[in-house]
Parts: C-alpha cells; sequence; structure tokens
C-alpha cells in the first residue's frame, strides 16, 4: 500500500496524471505558479522525490527530464480505499458507512462498476484489465510494481 501523497506531491501528480503526456518540471511549475507562489527548485525536488518513489519514471531531454506516471489516478485511489476498508476491525460495517457518505452519482457509477465485474465474473472474460498497483514506499514489505511497458 502506498503512503498517501503529500499536499504538493498530490498537486503535482494531479498534473501529471489529468495531462497524461510526458511532463516537463517547467510546464509543472509555470501551470501551479496560477495557484501559489512555488519556486522551481521545489517543484524539481518534488518531482524527483515522486521518481524515487516510483510514483513516475523519467527521460532525460536535453539537460532537463520529462516525467510520465507510473500508474493512474484510479489505481491509486483504489488502493488507498483498498487499504482502508482491509484495516478495519469491521470490514461490512466500513463499507456500509462508505456507502452512506456517497452521493447519487457516485452510488450509480458503483452499480455500474458491480455491473461490469459481475459480466466479467459471468462470461469469464477479462474485459476490463486490472489497473497495475501504486508504487510501494520504500520499508513496506510489498514489492513495487513494475511499471508498464517493461
Amino acid at each position: 500500500m502506498p503512503r498517501p501523497l503529500g499536499d504538493l506531491e498530490d498537486a503535482v501528480m494531479t498534473r501529471v496524471w489529468q495531462w497524461n503526456r510526458p511532463v516537463t518540471v517547467r510546464e509543472v511549475l509555470e501551470d501551479l505558479q496560477q495557484e501559489r507562489s512555488i519556486a522551481y527548485t521545489t517543484v524539481m525536488t518534488v518531482m524527483d522525490n515522486l521518481h524515487q518513489k516510483g510514483w513516475v519514471r523519467r527521460e532525460a531531454e536535453g539537460r532537463a527530464y520529462r516525467y510520465t506516471a507510473v500508474s493512474t489516478r484510479a489505481a491509486y485511489s483504489a488502493a488507498l480505499m483498498n487499504e482502508a476498508w482491509s484495516t478495519s476491525d469491521s470490514p461490512a460495517a466500513a463499507l456500509v458507512a462508505f456507502f452512506g457518505m456517497m452521493s447519487a452519482e457516485q452510488r450509480e457509477a458503483l452499480r455500474d462498476a458491480v455491473r461490469v465485474v459481475q459480466h466479467d465474473d459471468e462470461s469469464g472474460a477479462d474485459a476490463v484489465a486490472e489497473p497495475p498497483a501504486p508504487p510501494v514506499a520504500e520499508g513496506d514489505s510489498a514489492e513495487r510494481p513494475e511499471p508498464p511497458g517493461r
């Protein structure tokens, strides 16, 4: 289970996930500066930390790097939800409480997701591929996933 992203890590990863393409520190910096005052070196350090933690991979381009997400926001969110649910002393009660917090739209999305999973179970097909697991922080016992495409 990955540790939850910090506020600035999440702000950076949100852009990497949304843009869904290799990004530079400069691009992320310029977008973040629309919301807050932040230095280039701060963004560079955060992106390097995300690389070291396995959240992004990078490729050199001249004197800079282009960063690409290793996993999806959906896979990250799913891992956080699974961790919270699995550590509960009463998983069923936790699910009931969680469902009670959901909006009508979220409950409809949940129903749709259950239908997809049930359809896959009934057909025996793997029509919906399992998303890659998010990276595991150093010191955790689970293995770090291999980036997609390797």
